[in-house]
C-alpha cells in the first residue's frame, strides 16, 4: 500500500471514521514532506533491510512494539481518546505500522488538520513540535513498532498547554517547516 492523505472535514463523528471532505480534497505526500513528516511505505516486517537502513541512518537504537485494540490494551476507549488530544512532543514520533491501520492527523501551514492513513507496511515520522493527534480506524486495531533515540520518551504536551512564543520545540518546527 501507499500512504494516503487528505484534508479532514469539520464532523463531529466517530474520530475513526475517515472524515474526508466533499468532495474529497487529497493532500500529495510532497505536501506532508514539507510539513516535516517522513514517509515510508512496503516495509515487510521487523526483519525487513530497509527498516535497519532507516534505523541506523537516523539513530534509532530503541524499539518496542505496542498492540492498540480493545482485547490488549486495557482502557482501551480512553486511551484512544486521549492519543487523539491535538500535541507535540520534543523529539520526533517514530511509527510503523505492522499490522492493521490507523490514522495520524497534523496541522497544515493554515492551521487545518490533514489525515494520513497508515497501512501494514506504512512508516511515518512526525517532527518534534509538529501539532498531530492520533486514532485508530474503524477496525479498531493496529500493530506498531515505535521507534526512539535512546531510552524511550513518549510524552505529550497539550496543544492546550503550550505557550506558542516560548516552547522551544514548537519555535523550531515553525521556523523549519511553516517559514
Amino acid at each position: 500500500m501507499t500512504i494516503s492523505a487528505w484534508y479532514m472535514d469539520d464532523s463531529e463523528a466517530d474520530q475513526r471514521e475517515p472524515h474526508r471532505q466533499s468532495p474529497n480534497a487529497e493532500v500529495s505526500l510532497d505536501a506532508i514532506a514539507k510539513l516535516g513528516v517522513l514517509h515510508w511505505s512496503g516495509l515487510t516486517g521487523a526483519e525487513d533491510p530497509r527498516l535497519e537502513e532507516i534505523k541506523v541512518a537516523r539513530g534509532y537504537n530503541y524499539t518496542d512494539v505496542v498492540n492498540v485494540c480493545p482485547e490488549k490494551l486495557p482502557g482501551y476507549e480512553d486511551k484512544v481518546k486521549s492519543f487523539f488530544t491535538e500535541h507535540i512532543h520534543y523529539d520526533e514520533e517514530i511509527r510503523y505500522c505492522m499490522e492493521g491501520s490507523g490514522y495520524f492527523d497534523v496541522r497544515d501551514g493554515e492551521d487545518k488538520w490533514i489525515r494520513i492513513l497508515l497501512e501494514a507496511g506504512d512508516m511515518i515520522i512526525l517532527p518534534e513540535g509538529g501539532y498531530h493527534r492520533f486514532t485508530t480506524d474503524a477496525n479498531n486495531y493496529i500493530q506498531a513498532m515505535r521507534l526512539f533515540v535512546g531510552e524511550p520518551v513518549w510524552t505529550p504536551y497539550n496543544r492546550s498547554d503550550i505557550d506558542d512564543g516560548s516552547n522551544k520545540s514548537r519555535t523550531k518546527y515553525k521556523q523549519q517547516f511553516l517559514a
